[in-house]
């Protein structure tokens, strides 16, 4: 992807008349005004964007997420720069603003002409107004999280201990970054001057309750005191944090996470050169600081607006990203001659942190007159739940859930609303049971990050119309693909789903978890049932759990289910005829009728020999060769009597099955790694190897992929990979849960660190539980994203044991590697094996050179009727024109 750089901030070969909208800031909301624009329509119209930062725009609410992995933050699909209306200017910062010449000053010199002009600078971390404050790191952007995680690790490596880490600011990012420091292996602390952490979006009570579970992570809390000092040493190397009542905080590393402060000094300097010319300061800058705004977040300054962190409206600036999203979406309607108004802070937070459940929203404090408080909690358990509503109990004002935040999907969508039962009802954690139903308002947002209502929820599920055909969309990836819902923080995807589901019910879609008409049982209690009892056939399995004959959905299903329990021969006993075409052939048909056949070649590792052998494959049966996505070759055009001599060849040459026909194992990409890279920090190729041979002939519910990067530049494209394994210099980070499909998905860190052992293990673990719980046809991104729990409960399952399966599934990837045998060897061996590929029922059973080969150039017709009855099967049949064979 490339980043247009182009003079004067405009784009080369610009048509006069166009409109110049030029954007100061390349974060959240800058990135959101520039979708917001192109959604609307860029005839006439450019965009410039001027980004400080040398980063495409990335999510900062995940910073977390870069913090203790190698998360890939960016927004949206980077191919979106290419449009030739939008430039993206990266590392240019803007230094000073000419209102009277409507230009842009940047730090490069260059000057950037604006017809609207659109600030979104975001803010700063806050200082910390004591001595030693320069020693600080801060925590808001990319470049700060990488250099604390370089910092984290000199310090280990030169203590030769846990380094201590204190974060001065008990607030949200401030305990992300706690948490943070804790999984890279320090010990953590945390320091707050109010009596409880996140002291802005809870009361006490539950403050108290946070504290505990907080505690529970392992990292200190020292609230109701101020740190008066970062001390350092003579060297300049921090030694501690002293506190306001005379403690000392032992320290290594302190971050400092104490609130924002809007990046206003454009405005400010604007208004310096206005006063120094004898004229008006043109901004309004808020008492906290911030270019002030007005609904339709004008600043007051003719063309100028203002969006995000930087905007004062009311006199606050929030650093949330829905207020961001919604202030940018005004400003692009608004540029559309439309009459959009941004309808104030929606200030709902929810605390992303491995087991510790925190919600807040509206009203929390119970600030309205009249506000009453509907309360339970238990702090023995950490738990706090609350429920704001108006004097009569009816309108729900807001709410704080901690330890357990359930109740908060389906009530954040109802705020300002009358709740559909007794507020008590939704302290769940007292009664121990689940929420009451909430029937959701068209208008009701759902999606707060994103401003999508449930109202767009349901229109979509009846056609979206972001859709080619606006036909109607059934899956959760579909729904957040073409809604934006649950793209962002993710905390309303439960409720979504939930939503999809009813309505899908309503229009008459059963949402069951039958497989088919003939079993009732969705396709992981299908292989529970088939596991414990041991069965062995598709006609044990109908008679047991089914009804009818079967079809064409069950019997592959139940034969992938056989296959991934035992590793016997997939085609005897019976269950050749449950098998797909391809299954069935061992190859993969292709759209002329012939198949193609693709050798294991395990990690891409192959030598010259094994190349001869396959080139002389391709030549001696005319067969068309492809360099695949996975390092491997594909050879296209061999008939089905063909497959059998060909794989002969190949088998006698040390090759076996690739299984590109199965859902299965794929492939095992690897980049050359720390063999011959000289950025390479494993052995990349080595590790491919080992897992491919491990995993191969490995049946589940789709097809598997896996990728080896030797560091972190990602050559093996690991991230885009069912399971992705990224060399660091501490070990192996495991990732899990991405692929292509029709949303395509990035894989998400699950462990880091990891020895090849350890690796090797959570692998065999998480392979085993998606075998077992996936449904039928359904890739790893999907089952992760609907599994109840998402991530968390893989984790929980795969890392903690927390089912207590752990061993069981270990075992049960054990017996598959020792069982495993190679398909087309197998089939080489056994004479009744080979007769299902023979062209013609009465064919001789060896080659007979006497029989004619026909060319691949000659004419592919379509078979005649009665050539179908003889076949049996619809394969087009080669000849010429004229000759019926």
């Amino acid at each position: 992807m490339s980043v247009r750089s182009t003079p004067e901030g405009t784009l080369a070969g610009t048509p006069a008349g166009t409109r110049r909208i030029v954007v100061v800031g390349g974060g959240p909301a800058a990135h959101r005004f520039v979708e917001a624009m192109a959604a609307r329509g860029l005839d006439g119209r450019s965009l410039t964007v001027l980004s400080e930062e040398n980063y495409l725009p990335y999510d900062r609410v995940n910073l977390g997420k870069a913090l203790t992995g190698h998360a890939d933050l960016t927004l949206g699909d980077p191919s979106f720069w290419a449009d030739e209306r939008v430039s993206l200017r990266l590392g240019s910062r803007a230094v000073r603003l000419d209102l009277d010449a409507r230009t842009v000053h940047t730090r490069d010199g260059a000057e950037h002409p604006y017809d609207e002009l659109v600030l979104a600078t975001g803010s700063d971390a806050a200082p910390l107004p004591f001595p030693g404050a320069a020693s600080a790191h801060v925590y808001r952007t990319l470049d700060d999280v990488h250099g604390l995680k370089r910092a984290l690790t000199l310090l280990s490596r030169s203590l030769g201990r846990k380094p201590h880490v204190v974060v001065i600011g008990g607030g949200l990012l401030g305990i992300e970054a706690a948490a943070g420091a804790l999984e890279l292996g320090a010990e953590s602390s945390v320091v707050n001057r109010s009596g409880w952490l996140m002291n802005a979006q809870l009361d006490e009570g539950a403050g108290q309750a946070l504290g505990r579970l907080i505690a529970g992570q392992g990292f200190a809390v020292h609230t109701g005191t101020a740190p008066s000092a970062v001390l350092t040493d003579d060297d300049g190397a921090v030694t501690g944090v002293e506190l306001a009542d005379g403690r000392v905080l032992p320290a290594d590393l302190v971050v400092a996470a104490v609130g924002i402060r809007p990046r206003d000094e454009l405005a400010r300097r604007a208004n310096e050169d206005a006063l120094a010319g004898g004229g008006a300061a043109p901004f309004s800058v808020g008492p906290r600081g911030g270019v002030v705004i007005s609904e339709d977040c004008s600043t007051g300054v003719p063309r100028v607006w203002a969006v995000g962190e930087v905007a004062s409206f009311g006199g606050e600036c929030v650093g949330l990203v829905a207020p961001a999203n919604a202030m940018a979406e005004v400003v692009a309607d608004r540029l559309h001659g439309g009459s959009a108004a941004f309808p104030g802070f929606d200030t709902a937070t929810k605390l992303k942190l491995s087991g510790v459940d925190v919600a807040s929203f509206g009203d929390a404090f119970a600030a309205t007159p009249g506000a009453l408080e509907i309360v339970y909690a238990d702090p023995a358990r950490g738990v706090y739940q609350k429920v704001v509503t108006t004097d009569d109990a009816r309108t729900l004002l807001g709410g704080i859930f901690v330890g357990d935040a359930a109740p908060y999907q389906g009530l954040r969508p109802l705020l300002g609303r009358e709740l559909p039962a007794e507020p008590g009802a939704f302290l769940t954690a007292a009664g121990g049971g689940s929420a009451p139903e909430t029937e959701l308002p068209d208008d009701a947002v759902l999606c707060s990050c994103n401003n999508v209502t449930a109202g767009a929820i349901r229109d979509a599920v009846g056609g979206c119309g972001a859709c080619e055909g606006s036909a109607p969309v059934q899956e959760l990836g579909e729904l957040k693909g073409c809604t934006r819902a649950g793209t962002q923080c993710g905390s309303c995807v439960p409720m979504l789903k939930k939503l999809l589901e009813k309505e899908l019910t309503t229009a008459g879609v059963t949402v069951s978890k039958a497989l088919c008409e003939h079993f009732a049982l969705s396709r992981q209690e299908l292989f529970d049932a088939i596991r414990v009892l041991q069965l062995t056939s598709f006609e044990e399995v109908l008679h047991r759990y089914g009804s009818g004959a079967g079809c064409d959905i069950c019997k592959p299903t139940v034969a992938n289910i056989l296959a991934s329990q035992n590793s016997a021969y997939v085609l005897d006993a019976g269950r050749g005829t449950l098998q797909d075409t391809n299954d069935r052939a061992l190859a993969n048909m292709q759209k002329d009728g012939s198949y193609s056949v693709v050798p294991r070649i395990p990690g891409g590792e192959i030598t010259p020999e094994k190349l001869a052998v396959i080139a002389s494959v391709a030549q001696q049966y005319g067969l068309y060769t492809k360099i695949t996505g996975g390092q491997r070759i594909d050879l296209f055009g061999a008939r089905l009597e063909q497959l059998p001599e060909i794989w002969k060849i190949l088998i006698d040459a040390g090759m076996e099955s690739g299984q590109a026909y199965g859902k299965s194992l794929r492939t095992v990409k690897s980049c050359v790694g720390s063999t011959w890279c000289r950025y390479g920090v494993q052995d990349s190729v080595s590790m491919a190897i080992r897992l491919e041979l491990r995993y191969r002939g490995l049946r589940s519910p789709h097809k598997l992929k896996l990728g080896v990067s030797g560091c972190a530049r990602e050559c093996a494209e690991a991230r885009g990979k069912d399971v992705g394994v990224i060399a660091t210099a501490d070990g192996w980070n495991l990732y899990v849960g991405g692929n292509g499909g029709a949303t395509p998905s990035h894989a998400q860190l699950l462990a880091q660190g990891l020895d090849d052992e350890t690796l090797i293990r959570y692998i065999d673990r998480y392979f085993m539980y998606y075998i077992r719980t996936a449904d039928r046809l359904q890739r790893t991104a999907r089952w992760q994203e609907e599994l109840d729990g998402g991530l968390e409960q893989v984790r929980r399952v795969v890392l903690e044991d927390s089912l207590g399966i752990a061993a069981e599934l270990e075992d049960a990837m054990a017996r598959h590697v020792d069982s495993y045998e190679d398909e087309w060897a197998a089939t080489l061996k056994d004479p009744e094996r080979l007769r299902r590929f023979r062209a013609f029922v009465n064919a001789p059973d060896t080659a007979d050179d006497s029989i004619v080969h026909v060319s691949e150039r000659e004419q592919i017709r379509p078979a005649t009727d009665p050539e179908r009855v003889l076949l049996g099967a619809t394969i087009p049949v080669r000849g010429t024109e004229g000759d019926l064979r």
